[in-house]
């Protein structure tokens, strides 16, 4: 891979020597979770999507969950010890994390949020999520996330 091609999120995986595959597919925002698990000819399951959420606080979290399902806003407040969160406006993300809307990543944000990653990733040994750019996916053992983002593994999905 051309060294132009490497997003921020993987500089930050090769800073911490961390090892992970790369999957470039042609970037189209319209390309559903699923699609996305298809073109990478992977379960959706073992594909993440990155979700942003302000707590009634007013602090941030982020929340990486299957592509396929839903956050339970509910469980998700739970697990961040909140009296409930909200998804935050798609205008608001770029500026808060870095990161556009299909291409939102848990790590090289911004700023460090608390995170919490759905269960279901314990269930594999690597998972699927945005490099930082749309049409970019990297594919990194859950163990070895804890090396980069503090994250807590919970039940947030419908």
């Amino acid at each position: 891979m051309a060294k132009e091609d490497k997003t921020n999120v993987m500089r930050v995986l090769d800073g911490k020597k961390i090892s992970y595959s790369s999957h470039m597919y042609e970037p189209d925002a319209t390309l559903s979770g699923a699609e996305i698990a298809a073109i990478l000819g992977e379960e959706a399951d073992k594909v993440f999507k990155t979700l942003v959420t302000r707590g009634k606080t007013g602090a941030y979290y982020v929340f990486v969950i299957p592509v396929e399902k839903e956050l339970n806003l509910k469980k998700a407040a739970k697990a961040v010890s909140e009296k409930s969160v909200a998804m935050i406006p798609q205008k608001e993300l770029l500026p808060l994390t870095g990161y556009v809307h299909g291409g939102c990543s848990p790590i090289g944000m911004k700023k460090s949020f608390p995170t919490v990653i759905h269960e279901t990733a314990k269930n594999y040994e690597k998972i699927f999520f945005s490099a930082g750019k749309v049409g970019y996916q990297v594919e990194v053992a859950v163990t070895d996330l804890e090396r980069v983002i503090r994250y807590t593994l919970e039940d947030v999905c419908d």
